[in-house]
């Protein structure tokens, strides 16, 4: 890994693994988070199946974490080493002309998911820490929906969840392409494609999670 990062080309191969391995998490997280809103009896037994499974705990779960460490901290890295190789601002940027607004910005967003990162942690991760190992809980495999559920009753929350997922959806936007040019997935044939699902993708991704977000908070 060491070696992967240690030039810039490494550095947005390694970024752009990490940004893969995300994407296909956001898919499996929004599956079973989904359940919650036509089956709670589904969705307990998938979040029990999950919250209890040594596998997903012990292995999964620990490599999810370092690979969300790692995208942020080699994003952060990356915007720094571009930013100090252009010391000095051109008197007439054009930057729009040449590119996105999301793609000059990915700073921010990456900046305001991680902030919804930490919050969302410490709504349900933390919690369930706490609960089998802290307070040392026997299992209840039916808490899960009513604990879902909960955690949308506030107002603010939603709205910062739905911020949050808006501010996601154009981060994906631009580096679900970003992730797949990096590690050199383009031609002529297959690069509509990629910006194709990519479009899909950002915008079907954070609107699965949003209406989930919604729907709790409307069924208190």
């Amino acid at each position: 890994m060491a070696g992967l990062t240690s030039s810039t080309i490494g550095r947005k191969y390694a970024m752009a693994l990490s940004a893969m391995f995300l994407l296909l998490f956001l898919i499996m997280h929004l599956s079973v988070n989904l359940l919650s809103i036509c089956s709670p009896e589904a969705f307990n037994a998938a979040s029990e199946f999950m919250g209890y499974n040594p596998v997903i705990q012990f292995l999964m779960q620990p490599v999810l974490g370092f690979a969300v460490v790692f995208h942020f901290v080699m994003g952060f890295v990356l915007e720094l080493k571009n930013r100090s190789a252009r010391p000095v601002k051109y008197a007439v940027n054009k930057g729009s002309a040449n590119s996105t607004w999301m793609s000059r910005n990915m700073i921010i967003s990456g900046l305001v998911v991680l902030a919804f990162l930490g919050l969302h942690l410490y709504d349900f991760w933390w919690h369930e820490i706490n609960f089998k190992y802290i307070e040392a809980n026997t299992p209840d495999n039916g808490r899960f929906w009513e604990e879902l559920h909960a955690n949308f009753a506030n107002p603010l929350r939603v709205g910062f969840y739905v911020i949050a997922f808006v501010l996601l959806g154009l981060h994906l936007a631009h580096g679900f392409q970003s992730s797949f040019q990096s590690v050199g997935a383009r031609h002529p044939k297959y690069t509509p494609v990629i910006k194709t699902l990519g479009t899909w993708y950002s915008i079907l991704i954070p609107a699965g999670f949003i209406i989930i977000a919604v729907y709790h908070f409307l069924t208190q």
